[in-house]
């Protein structure tokens, strides 16, 4: 990634989102398709959902496309597409371009690089990082200086995006393991200020430590009235012990229900998204294993890749008007 200035995101040619959509369309189905599951209620589609009503006649969808398309996207990142299906993911959550947005622990900016450019003229982005001057062999360290230049590299993308530094107090075990992580109280935004906060693949750390109920009332308390709290999460089977399947990097979908209402939201609607029926949950190194970590290296790698990406819940929550 270059300083060099690109043209603005939304001047991206409708040739390119045409070809990129014939590519989708190629792309051939998985050879067993996850069970359908209600969404209550169904989302409007993507594609019916326009950008401003007294301005051109582009949709949701052809913006995000045209960002998927992007030369500022990481290549790596571009490869998840498939599986994290961001177009159908933020329209599902009600993400507009004229949305104020906090995205928490952002971890390498996937969600940050599609979220950054839709919000950058009307909307407005926040992001969660963790405090550069935190313990040096913590990851969440090397995490915040790694965003921290990410955003830099790029203005014409990223200058108008917001972090607020997470206050958190980290113990290190043995071999620099992390032991605890304690959140303390900081704010997202100024209550009641926020249209959605989204959480990508958070969850399972915040349970592991016990900091779910703060940090989910810490986005309660950002929300507007009527607002969205959009989480996608690893899922681990109805009925597991969540303290057991943590480790692993998965939760039972109706724990992470059951701990979003406690704060005080309301299941708005759930959606099978980001579903995998190739998961099966029982990896040597928990979620890891499977890519884009890999963390078993070649030993049963083409199995993994297979597999592809985990089994994930797409959960909508409302903040009660």
């Amino acid at each position: 990634m270059t300083n060099q200035r690109r043209a603005p995101i939304a001047t991206i040619s409708l040739l390119a989102v045409s070809c990129c959509l014939a590519l989708a369309c190629d792309k051939q189905q998985p050879e067993s398709a996850p069970p359908a599951r209600p969404v209550e209620p169904a989302p409007v589609a993507a594609e019916e959902i326009p950008l401003d009503a007294t301005g051109p006649e582009e949709t949701l969808t052809e913006r995000l496309q045209a960002i998927l398309a992007g030369p500022h996207r990481v290549a790596s990142h571009r490869a998840r597409d498939e599986f994290r299906h961001p177009v159908e993911t933020l329209s599902f959550f009600g993400v507009t371009p004229q949305s104020t947005v906090v995205e928490l622990w952002p971890g390498g900016g996937w969600y940050t690089e599609i979220l950054a450019p839709l919000l950058r003229e009307e909307g407005r982005l926040i992001l969660t990082n963790f405090d550069r001057a935190g313990p040096d062999k913590y990851y969440g360290t090397r995490l915040a200086k790694s965003l921290d230049e990410k955003l830099a590299e790029d203005p014409s993308i990223y200058d108008r995006v917001t972090q607020v530094t997470v206050a958190q107090d980290v113990t290190l075990g043995a071999k620099d393991k992390v032991a605890s992580i304690t959140i303390n109280d900081f704010e997202l935004a100024p209550a009641g200020s926020v249209d959605v906060v989204l959480t990508f693949r958070n969850s399972h750390g915040w349970f592991e430590h016990g900091n779910e109920q703060k940090i989910y009332a810490m986005a309660y308390k950002a929300l507007k009235p009527g607002g969205v709290f959009g989480v996608v999460q690893h899922r681990a089977a109805e009925g597991a012990d969540p303290k057991k399947t943590v480790e692993d990097g998965y939760l039972p979908e109706a724990e992470v229900i059951a701990a979003a209402e406690a704060v005080g939201f309301t299941l708005a609607a759930r959606a099978e998204i980001n579903a995998n029926a190739r998961d099966t949950r029982d990896y040597p190194k928990g979620v890891w294993t499977l890519p884009p970590r890999l963390v078993e290296g070649d030993e049963d790698k083409q199995r993994y890749l297979q597999i592809g990406e985990s089994d994930r819940m797409t959960l909508k929550f409302k903040k009660p008007e």
